[in-house]
């Protein structure tokens, strides 16, 4: 006769069950956008509340997963990847809860929760995102452990499961921490997948007027700099990346004809400048944003006919270059004709009231300079800076330069360059960053996606191309004045010493752990004395090393062995194995007289002899002293012939 089993786990596991999955989901959940998030914490709550009172209706599920598949696939575009594909198994784990119903369910969907922390690591491998998943990786064990014990099984208390726990995870981490050391590395992680890093990057390839206004309320970091000597000054703080030299009269974006030229020479000397690191968050391209004048980059970098210095491939994970930045000045002072065309280029039928503007001041202006100086008279006169600028239509410039007149650095540089090529000098769009704040407590600059930045070059004949900024024309102190300077005092200046230790925190782990790749690895193991160390020695390494921290595991078991050593005692304990694997364990409460009457009452053929087997124990157990090596001895070898009967199948 089969032991009779309740059809599900009982209330108490079911709460461990839904706490475990829902745990489980959260660092997942942090990196979706916000409106899928959303929508999937409150497919959580549901299925979490149905998981404790039972299986949803099979049309109500149903009907949520339709719901859930399409609103997702809506938020994500339609388009099918890594980050819409860990959303819709999110989903799907989560209205698993919905229909929770024994303990196998149980156990599976415990166990296929962990996927979703697994998938949070692709998208950050922060410290949150590891606190996160530790908790997620605690709650499933915990949860995998109480099931485990049930339902033959008394439950441990909480505390003595999580001590007991705790000790088998301290039993792992010398062969855990080998493994991240020492296993070998790939040059390049395999989480630095593109899809997140692309929706972080905050500047890409293009730029119209107005498409930057997200980023101006996101402090998220771009990069961090961190300077081995003094900074330059702060008017000199403009990060360069993708330069914009085509438009098609709404829209600039990069020129790949400009760009394969062969690269400017910077007049740069070998040597001097001041020396700084960056760090760049994952991003999916190629652009490194420097300092203006780059030197002293190394063979993964190169710089672009635009004068941009890239990446040769995609950064799709944390990536830092030592750097140097000399005294920014002109360059390039001779110009191709046909690139002098290039970067006269208007399309034909765009901006009328600005071309002829531009025309007839270039005619009254004395020189260049001149009629560059009179713009900028002109924009700082008649024209504002503002985030909330109306949406522009078909021409541009001439909107904002003669009827809206307000905007941000995006409207300045556009319609600056319309107005410089309208008239004659070669000019161009230029993206990137401006300012930084530092770090008191970390020593290192944080440069944000709210500092992007869009400013302006303009070829001038005997100097070259020369940086011009109409936004600082206009407003300067949004250009150049730090976060602290804009937020002044009250509650955020309250926290920014809390927000600048996380962030240290944060740089501290990108530095010793998620930058910890086939090269320092290489450097770890010079310091350890062992040299040129090629793949072969890497690995001679960590098998050395695992094998040492096999050992010590397999020591501490041993030792926590030994209190079994009495053949007695290893005879009974194996033969409660047994019957655990029948289905029955003895509960660590259970007397062995109640564990043999509990079984006996499912397995009646079994009843006698275990019963006879129990009173040897208890008489021998119990007796101590008063026993003889010959009495344990047939016991034990009694114990070790017993088997359980085979239980029937009804």
């Amino acid at each position: 006769m089969s032991p009779v089993r309740p059809a599900g786990p009982p209330l108490p596991l079911r709460q461990v069950v839904a706490a475990a999955v829902l745990a489980a989901s959260l660092p997942l959940l942090l990196h979706l956008p916000g409106g899928v998030a959303a929508g999937i914490a409150v497919l959580a709550v549901l299925a979490g509340l149905s998981a404790l009172r039972g299986p949803l209706p099979t049309g109500l599920r149903v009907l949520l997963v339709l719901l859930a598949s399409g609103g997702i696939l809506a938020g994500f575009d339609f388009r099918l990847g890594r980050d819409a594909g860990s959303a819709l198994l999110l989903a799907m784990l989560l209205l698993k809860l919905a229909e929770l119903r024994g303990l196998d369910d149980a156990r599976r969907l415990v166990g296929f929760a962990l996927f979703a922390p697994f998938a949070a690591f692709l998208q950050d491998q922060g410290p949150l995102t590891l606190v996160l998943g530790l908790l997620a990786g605690a709650a499933t064990l915990f949860a995998l452990a109480r099931l485990a014990r049930h339902p033959d099984a008394a439950l441990l208390p909480p505390a003595a499961e999580v001590r007991r726990l705790g000790a088998l995870v301290l039993l792992g981490l010398p062969l855990a921490a080998a493994a991240f050391w020492l296993f070998p590395r790939l040059p390049t992680p395999l989480w630095g997948l593109p899809e997140n890093a692309v929706a972080r990057t905050g500047i890409g390839d293009s730029m119209s007027p107005g498409d930057w206004i997200d980023l101006m309320a996101d402090d998220s970091p771009a990069f961090r700099v961190r300077f081995e000597g003094p900074r330059p000054p702060t008017s000199e703080l403009y990060w360069r990346g993708p330069v914009l030299s085509h438009f098609d009269g709404r829209t600039w974006r990069r020129d790949p004809r400009l760009a394969a030229q062969p690269p400017p020479v910077l007049p740069a000397e070998a040597e001097g400048g001041i020396a700084y690191t960056l760090t760049l968050e994952p991003t999916d391209r190629r652009f490194v944003f420097a300092l203006e004048s780059p030197a002293g980059w190394t063979a993964p970098l190169q710089l672009d006919g635009e004068a941009s210095l890239l990446a040769r491939e995609p950064l799709r994970g944390l990536a830092q270059f030592p750097l140097r930045a000399l005294p920014a000045a002109p360059f390039q002072p001779g110009l191709p004709e046909a690139l002098r065309r290039a970067y006269l280029a208007l399309p034909p039928g765009y901006n009328p009231r600005s071309r002829s503007r531009a025309v007839a001041w270039r005619a009254e202006a004395a020189d260049d300079r001149a009629y560059i100086a009179r713009v900028l008279g002109w924009f700082n006169a008649e024209h504002a800076y503002s985030i909330a600028a109306p949406p522009l239509g078909r021409h541009t410039a001439d909107e904002f330069l003669f009827d809206t007149r307000e905007g941000f650095c995006e409207h300045f540089a556009s319609a600056f360059v319309v107005l410089m090529r309208a008239a004659g000098l070669p000019a161009r769009v230029v993206t990137g960053y401006v300012g930084g704040v530092r770090n008191p407590i970390g020593g290192h600059w944080i440069v944000r996606q709210m500092d992007a930045h869009a400013w302006s070059e303009v070829w001038l004949e005997g100097e070259g191309w020369v940086r011009i900024d109409p936004t600082a024309a206009v407003a300067p102190e949004r250009i150049f004045d730090t976060i602290e300077d804009r937020a002044g005092g009250g509650l955020a200046a309250g926290l920014r010493p809390v927000f600048d230790f996380g962030d240290t925190l944060r740089e501290a782990w990108n530095h010793f752990i998620v930058q910890y790749d086939a090269l320092r690895q290489v450097q770890l193991l010079e310091r350890l004395g062992v040299r040129d160390a090629d793949p072969l020695r890497v690995g001679i390494a960590f098998a050395l090393t695992a094998a040492l921290a096999l050992g010590l595991t397999l020591g501490v078991l041993l030792r926590g062995e030994a209190s079994t050593r009495d053949p007695l005692q290893r005879a009974w304990r194996a033969y409660l194995r047994r019957w655990a694997r029948r289905g029955f364990e003895k509960r660590v409460d259970e007397t062995a007289s109640a564990f043999a009457e509990r079984v006996g009452r499912s397995v009646p053929e079994a009843a006698a002899p275990l019963a006879d087997l129990v009173a040897r124990w208890n008489a021998l157990h119990y007796a101590g002293p008063a026993t003889t090596p010959d009495q344990r001895a047939a016991l034990a070898a009694a114990l070790r012939q017993a088997r359980p009967p085979p239980l029937s199948r009804h």
